[in-house]
C-alpha cells in the first residue's frame, strides 16, 4: 500500500469513471447528462473532480463538442477495465451461457473477411447459440480502433499496424493473392503468365475505409502495360463482376476458393514472385474481463480456420 496514493483512492468513485468513460464515447455533457440520469453541472463538477485527481485537463472544450487530450486517451483503456472489473466484483455470480444469451456482439471488420468467414460463422451460431448475433460495419483502422476505445465496438478484424497501448491484437489467418477469371474465358484457361495476365483487362478493388487492400484507380492507372475496366468499392464486387465478363480480377486467395463454385471462377496463381500476404487479425480491448467475448471469438477463430 505504500505506493499508493491514499488521499486519491478517498477522493475518487465510481460515478467519476462513468463520467470519464461517456464524455469519451458522446462528448457532449448534455447527451452524458441525459445517458446518466444526472444534471448537467454534476458533470461539470465531475469533470473537474476528475482533472484534479489525474492533473490533468482531460477534455477541451470545443465548438463541437469536448475532445479528449492525449492523458485522456492513454487513461481510457485503463478506466473501462475498472469499469468492468467494478462490474464484475459486484455480480460475481454473472456467467455468459451462449445457448441462452441473447447478445448482439458489435464488430468492425471488412466486407472481404465478412465474406469469408461470416456465412460459417452464423453456422456455428445457430448451433449453440441460437439467439445470440452479430452486427458488423465497416471501419478504417484509426476507426476500428476509437470504436474498441468507446465501447462501441466488442472487436475488430482486419489488418492493422503495429499493435497499441490498451489492446489486444490476435493473429488470425494469412492469405495471399490469386488471379480469378470466369470459366469459359475466351484466353484465360488455368493458368496465366505475366504478359497475358498485364494485357487482360482488370477489375480492381478499391475502397476508401479499406486503403491497405488496393491502390486507388489512379494508382493502378500508372502500372505500365495494364488496362482497367473498373474499380469497384469491394473484392466481392470484382468476384461478382469478373464472373460475368471477359475481365479478371487479382483477390485473396481463400475469398476467391471460397465463392468460385458458386459464381463460377476460376482460381488461378499469381504469375509472378507475390512478396505480399495478408495478414488479419482480431483486435480487442485489453484488461477487460469479458466471458462471452472470449467465448464469440473462439467462434471467429473457427469460422477462420
Amino acid at each position: 500500500m505504500s505506493d499508493i496514493d491514499l488521499n486519491k483512492v478517498r477522493r475518487f468513485d465510481g460515478g467519476l469513471l462513468l463520467v470519464f468513460h461517456e464524455l469519451l464515447r458522446l462528448r457532449r455533457a448534455s447527451a452524458v447528462a441525459e445517458r446518466l440520469g444526472l444534471s448537467q453541472p454534476a458533470i461539470s463538477h465531475a469533470l473537474a473532480r476528475l482533472r484534479d485527481l489525474f492533473e490533468d485537463q482531460l477534455f477541451i472544450r470545443r465548438p463541437h463538442g469536448f475532445e479528449p487530450t492525449q492523458r485522456a486517451l492513454e487513461l481510457a483503456p485503463k478506466i473501462e477495465a475498472l469499469i468492468a472489473l467494478t462490474g464484475e466484483a459486484l455480480t460475481p455470480d454473472a456467467r455468459f451461457d451462449p445457448a441462452t444469451s441473447r447478445r448482439l456482439f458489435a464488430l468492425a471488420a471488412p466486407e472481404f473477411v465478412t465474406a469469408l468467414i461470416g456465412a460459417d460463422l452464423i453456422n456455428r451460431l445457430r448451433e449453440t447459440a441460437p439467439t445470440v448475433a452479430f452486427a458488423v460495419g465497416h471501419a478504417s483502422e484509426e476507426e476500428a480502433y476509437k470504436a474498441l476505445r468507446r465501447g462501441e465496438c466488442d472487436v475488430a478484424l482486419g489488418r492493422f499496424g503495429a499493435p497499441r497501448p490498451g489492446f489486444q491484437v490476435e493473429p488470425l489467418f494469412e492469405d495471399i493473392y490469386a488471379v480469378i477469371a470466369r470459366r469459359g474465358h475466351p484466353t484465360v484457361s488455368g493458368q496465366v503468365d505475366e504478359a497475358s495476365w498485364r494485357r487482360a483487362g482488370h477489375v480492381f478493388a478499391w475502397s476508401p475505409s479499406e486503403t491497405a487492400e488496393t491502390l486507388p484507380p489512379e494508382g493502378r492507372r500508372s502500372i505500365p502495360g495494364m488496362t482497367m475496366l473498373a474499380a469497384v468499392p469491394h473484392w466481392l464486387t470484382v468476384m461478382m463482376l469478373v464472373s460475368a465478363t471477359d475481365g479478371i480480377g487479382t483477390v485473396p486467395r481463400k475469398l476467391a476458393e471460397r465463392h468460385a463454385d458458386r459464381l463460377g471462377l476460376q482460381v488461378i496463381p499469381i504469375p509472378f514472385p507475390n512478396p505480399d500476404t495478408i495478414r488479419v487479425s482480431a483486435v480487442r480491448r485489453a484488461g477487460v474481463a469479458d466471458a462471452g467475448l472470449d467465448w464469440f471469438l473462439e467462434q471467429v477463430r473457427a469460422a477462420a480456420a
